[in-house]
């Protein structure tokens, strides 16, 4: 309904009478409707499958990183010739959440990697396409996983690349099920082809609709990069007390923000207390794994060399270590405070006099690592919608 203003005109010369005259007011509280949103790409309606604004993509290639990792942005393992755009990490999280990758369209990446928990799984094992098997290796945290510069991936780092890393799940026997018996990634390729949105999208990313492994390939490692995790409460803390011209950037100091407990596990973590500098493997604020680690002892005589995920969100895991051989924070850091075992892939951070190191932290020092380590969890990250399963349930 409009709205009218009664308004009374002047005397005009001695003759005039006076007039009524309406002036017409827009009603603030009638809804102008908004332009329709275009949800075609190359001849797709893509409405049909997917909750995405194609008009209008999330920003995955332009982030917004605090002050306190202005220093770590550009230790990344991200290659030149695959930088994160808007279109690609798209691509790459459709992909991520399909599960029609898989040979009889059980599973998805997100199964084994579960956005809610900070893209791990808290089985000790996943579950594979057929529903009974289960995988090798405990599904590894992948928040900031662009921040491990070495760029190997997997818990042995057997993919030299994320890049190379992204389709091995799917020509897994047991996980996703395209292996050789199955056509491998050639009989995946002939299935996306036949999948309406593929093609469409792939000519969106990559300028025509041919989809090849490489392709694949780069737009699952452009979405993977781009979870990055930059506001738990530690976060928080260290940026409002981020000091350039402090040691470390004023990471030794108290935060006012954390508890007398917190701060000393921050203090244990971040200094040599105990024999162990654990921020000189797991670098902060990143708390990506430093390239140059080497094992932590889980097992006598171990030989092969094992990574590890960033430590964001691992208060949310319930299972800890390539074999998921923990279940508590507190059995973590029992392990490193006195069950470190010797091998010859062990890093010699974590050795004394050609022994393992033992820490001999006491009760509440334990108590007060655990404390810290739970403060690394970003409650934002885990519910970000520009992460989220982008299919229509």
């Amino acid at each position: 309904m409009k709205k009218y203003v009664f308004l009374f005109s002047i005397l005009l010369f001695s003759c005039a009478a006076d007039e009524e005259v309406y002036t017409e007011i827009p009603d603030e509280n009638i809804d102008t409707p908004a332009d329709p949103v275009d949800t075609d790409v190359n001849g797709v309606d893509m409405s049909t499958y997917f909750s995405i604004n194609f008009e209008s993509l999330p920003n995955y290639s332009n982030p917004d990183y605090p002050i306190h990792y202005i220093n770590s942005v550009a230790d990344n393992n991200e290659p030149a010739n695959n930088q994160a755009t808007d279109d690609g990490a798209i691509l790459g999280r459709i992909l991520f959440f399909d599960k029609q990758l898989s040979i009889n369209d059980a599973v998805s990446c997100a199964s084994c990697h579960q956005q809610g928990i900070a893209f791990t799984d808290n089985n000790q094992f996943s579950t594979g396409f057929d529903g009974v098997n289960v995988t090798g290796a405990h599904s590894m945290r992948l928040l900031n996983a662009r921040f491990y510069e070495d760029g190997s991936f997997f818990w042995d780092k057997r993919a030299a690349t994320l890049e190379a890393q992204t389709t091995e799940p799917i020509i897994n026997s047991v996980e996703m099920g395209f292996d050789d018996s199955n056509g491998g990634l050639a009989a995946l390729i002939t299935k996306m082809n036949t999948i309406e949105y593929y093609p469409a999208l792939f000519e969106m990313v990559f300028g025509d609709e041919t989809i090849t492994q490489g392709r694949i390939q780069q737009a699952l490692a452009q979405y993977i990069r781009c979870m990055v995790s930059t506001d738990s409460r530690f976060d928080e803390a260290f940026a409002q007390n981020y000091n350039p011209n402090a040691p470390g950037n004023g990471i030794g100091a108290d935060f006012p923000q954390f508890t007398a407990e917190e701060n000393l596990g921050k203090q244990i973590f971040t200094t040599n207390q105990g024999g162990i500098n654990c921020s000189g493997c797991h670098q902060i604020p990143t708390f990506a794994l430093n390239d140059n680690s080497r094992s932590i002892g889980l097992d006598a005589g171990e030989t092969r060399v094992f990574k590890a995920p960033s430590l964001k969100n691992i208060a949310t895991s319930a299972q800890f270590m390539h074999d998921g051989r923990f279940t508590s924070l507190e059995e973590v850091v029992e392990f490193y405070n006195s069950g470190i075992q010797l091998g010859p892939s062990l890093d010699n951070r974590l050795m004394q006099n050609g022994q393992p190191r033992r820490m001999n932290l006491t009760q509440a020092e334990k108590d007060a690592l655990v404390a810290f380590l739970r403060t690394l969890t970003d409650e934002t990250i885990v519910n970000d919608t520009k992460f989220s399963d982008p299919f229509i349930q």
